[in-house]
């Protein structure tokens, strides 16, 4: 009830992404009811501390009387909305209570119910509303504009929203692709992160496939519009996260169902409380008295308190270890899970290229630190991902960067310089051939062709053979491959590949003990790049090549099957999967704010071990909720069967409720120990 929060949105029925000015993170006081809130607490914790320190009645009444006022009002006039729909709502009956508290003189016990109250609405606004600038955030990525061209040539910009399919548009280098389409001329790179988490640009030429939102390189491109925008792969994700969001509402309203029940049953039994001693000539004020007294001692505020304290503890002790659980409902959730789907690009990798190998040529006359530098000279104008690992691996060797004079960056195929004298060239393998000589560089050595010939090949054909038989080395590694040539000649090969994180084949241990399971690993990647992770990690289920909502449906597909899944990912790409999942996790430092604000949680400092820790947290708060359920409901039976058969006097109900409140929340309060986040057995979920 106390912290539930919604992240259900509002339809998008958006045509297609429009204009959008740069959204803003809405701020916390900018919304009323964390406005309200606010005033409720500071109103409540000014009178408490009057009150605590012996002031007269007339100096703190006034100030509870404002924490009622500002935090009650609004939960109070929807309470009587509700009734208007002859519903009854929980927090009317909770508004009732405090003020029957205060109708008999416990005035801070209705206040303290009063505030937690406002504060949990607060919550549940705000993440509302930063889920909904998130899902503007997305939409923001495709360009407002494109430039459509004729079939006379002419160009014309037009909004995205106004272009159909079979409509060519012109993207030049640096711009974002206005629709969904496939290339009809032009090469150059697509950064395509945030649709398919693939970490590095794609090469795209004549009949690639190209999504809207996207970044293009350094060329330019004609692309043949084919999905209307509406249909685009973002516009796709925007309606994912949203009916994922609204999947969680059944689960609502069958706890919306149970407190409709507990407070009809609650507010019947009150005023028989109330009227059945007065039908057999109680006096009035004893009636009253002992109502308020069964309402005190009914009241769920017990059973919230025995709820909350565990798993705000579990929140606080996350949050000092890096990871920010955003609510009471997430943190219980994470312990509920059976099974982990794992993205792979900046999930269980880094997320960025590194040199891995170094090869030069047995005739070049370099060594490893040689070809590597020459390689980092001509590739430091160039912004492209691959040319800063080349640059930074350079650097990591303290070895010296020549100048490079003359530099040119050929789109989809790499760069050219002129490095102390001599003209240099970077590229990549899959672009070239032995013989070949593209826009002033050469392409470097062919494709690995292995025979018996090799044998009594001469140095040249014997050098080739080494440098192809390390690009085969390295393509049957997963690695992107680039050739260096010095005067158009072959003299080397670097490899680079997207480093895997050190702990994740510790995490995917632990996930797996936690959940009986191994985890399923969901990528947007391609099938040889996902294995290869696979393998590190002792992974067995691998999912690769997946758009968005492929990773949407996977994670339904494991959910119908009876198994409850936590999804850990970092992309936009991800955020639809995130919101599908039984509880979603996103990698901190380089997710996307869509990504994060979706998940249930964020591991801030990126640290992969911390997800499993999390699980065990969260599974040791769950334990002891039930044990501070099983406590607060003793305390309110004992209570209402004493008020009931016998004569409770107020004072020792209060007592018992409020002791019952504190004795609970010492014990959830056990979790903000350090040992509560680094011990806790490794134990399977339980269906």
């Amino acid at each position: 009830m106390v912290g539930r929060v919604s992240a259900t949105l509002a339809p998008h029925r958006t045509p297609a992404p429009a204009p959008t000015a740069p959204h803003r993170r809405t701020r916390v006081l900018a919304l009323p009811e964390a406005r309200w809130a606010l005033a409720a607490t500071v109103a409540f914790l000014a009178a408490l501390a009057l009150d605590l320190g012996g002031a007269p009645a007339w100096a703190y009444g006034p100030l509870y009387a404002v924490a009622y006022i500002t935090g009650g009002w609004e939960p109070a006039l929807e309470g009587l909305r509700a009734l208007r729909e002859k519903t009854l709502d929980v927090d009317l009956l909770m508004i009732v209570a405090a003020l029957g508290a205060a109708a008999i003189g416990q005035v801070l016990d209705g206040a303290l119910l009063i505030v937690i109250f406002a504060t949990s609405g607060a919550l549940e606004a705000l993440a509302t509303a930063r889920t909904a600038d998130s899902v503007r955030g997305l939409l923001d990525l495709a360009p407002s504009t494109a430039t459509r061209v004729t079939e006379s040539g002419a160009e014309t910009v037009v909004p995205t929203a106004e272009l159909a399919v079979g409509d060519v548009v012109l993207v030049r280098p640096g711009e974002r692709i206005g629709a969904d389409g496939r290339v009809l001329d032009g090469v150059s790179e697509a950064d395509q992160a945030t649709i398919t988490g693939e970490p590095l640009p794609v090469v795209k030429r004549p009949g690639d496939e190209v999504f809207a939102g996207t970044l293009n390189g350094t060329g330019a491109l004609r692309v043949r519009v084919e999905r209307d925008p509406a249909d685009s792969v973002i516009a796709r994700i925007v309606t994912l996260v949203e009916e994922a969001s609204r999947t969680k509402a059944p689960t609502q309203l069958f706890i919306e169902r149970i407190e409709q029940r507990y407070a009809v049953a609650i507010v019947a039994a009150t005023l028989a409380v109330f009227a059945v001693p007065l039908a057999f000539g109680a006096d009035l004020t004893g009636a009253l008295l002992r109502a308020m007294t069964f309402m005190i001692v009914a009241s769920p505020c017990a059973v919230v308190l025995a709820t909350m304290p565990p798993l705000l503890s579990a929140i606080a002790n996350a949050g000092r270890h890096g990871v920010l659980v955003k609510s009471a409902v997430a943190m219980e959730r994470l312990g509920e899970i059976d099974l982990a789907a794992l993205d792979k690009t900046g999930t269980l990798t880094e997320g960025a290229p590194e040199v891995t190998g170094v090869r030069p040529l047995p005739d070049s006359g370099l060594d490893e630190d040689a070809l590597l530098g020459l390689a980092a000279a001509a590739e430091l104008p160039s912004e492209h991902p691959l040319a800063r690992a080349i640059v930074t691996a350079a650097r990591a060797r303290g070895l010296r960067i020549a100048r490079a004079e003359d530099f040119t960056a050929v789109p989809g195929r790499g760069v050219t310089a002129t490095v102390e004298g001599r003209s240099v060239g970077v590229g990549r393998a899959e672009t070239v051939h032995s013989d070949a000589t593209v826009d002033g560089w050469s392409a470097g050595v062919g494709r690995a062709e292995t025979t018996h010939s090799d044998a009594t090949a001469g140095p040249a054909e014997a050098a080739d053979s080494d440098a192809t038989a390390g690009r085969a080395d390295a393509a049957d590694s997963d690695a992107t491959v680039v050739h260096v040539t010095r005067d158009g000649v072959p003299v080397g090969a670097l490899a680079l590949t997207d480093r895997l994180r050190p702990a994740a084949p510790a995490t995917t241990a632990d996930l797996t003990a936690l959940t009986g399971t191994a985890p399923v690993l969901l990528t947007g990647d391609n099938a040889r790049a996902a294995v290869r992770v696979a393998e590190a990690t002792g992974l067995t289920d691998v999912r690769a090549e997946l758009l968005p909502e492929d990773k949407v449906n996977a994670v339904r597909e494991l959910q119908d099957a009876g198994r409850k899944v936590l999804f850990v990912g970092d992309g936009v790409n991800d955020a639809p999967a995130l919101a599908a999942a039984h509880s979603g996790v996103a990698m901190g430092r380089a997710g996307s704010d869509l990504a994060l604000e979706t998940a249930d949680a964020v591991v801030v400092r990126d640290e992969l071990t911390a997800v499993p820790a999390v699980v065990r947290l969260s599974r040791t708060a769950r334990r002891l909720v039930v044990q501070n359920l099983v406590i607060a409901g003793t305390f309110i039976t004992v209570l209402v069967v004493w008020d009931l058969v016998g004569h409770l006097p107020l004072p020792l109900g209060v007592a018992g409720h409020e002791g019952s409140t504190v004795l609970v929340g010492l014990n959830g309060l056990r979790l903000l120990r350090e040992a509560a986040w680094r011990s806790g057995p490794v134990q399977p979920a339980r269906g």
